[in-house]
């Protein structure tokens, strides 16, 4: 019975989005995740980041398939889309760094999804990879 007394005030902020108001305010609380988190993996809310980026995921596989591909071809087709090379990316540090990642070598760090998020103005979801959400216990 506590979780169904205390879903009420969760169950906005914890439910797969409908529409794209639902969705968009994902995002924004996403977004606002991350900037509490940074780097830290293994920082209190990065269980909700998890999980939100997953109700997100649930919603753009339906309505934004671009979400589907690995975060490095994504990263692979915004470069290509803004004529940039590696070198155009110091918010992933060096250029050996962003061709590690875009060969699949390197995940993406919560920072540098947060960069590439408002550099490309994408939803940080679509970089999200489950090996860099896991957090050990």
């Amino acid at each position: 019975m506590k979780t169904i007394n205390h879903w009420n005030p969760v169950a906005e902020i914890l439910s797969v989005p409908h529409s794209e108001t639902e969705y968009q305010r994902m995002t924004v609380l996403l977004e606002e995740l991350l900037n509490t988190i940074g780097d830290d993996e293994t920082h209190p809310l990065a269980n909700l980041l998890e999980t939100i980026s997953i109700l997100i995921e649930v919603y753009e596989q339906a309505h934004h398939p671009v979400a589907d591909s690995p975060a490095h071809e994504v990263l692979r087709f915004l470069m290509q889309e803004h004529n940039l090379t590696p070198n155009d990316l110091p918010e992933m540090g060096s250029e050996q760094n962003v061709l590690d990642t875009l060969n699949g070598k390197l995940a993406l760090n919560l920072t540098q999804i947060q960069n590439l998020s408002k550099r490309f103005h994408v939803s940080p979801a679509v970089f999200f990879e489950t090996e860099i959400l896991t957090t050990s216990t």
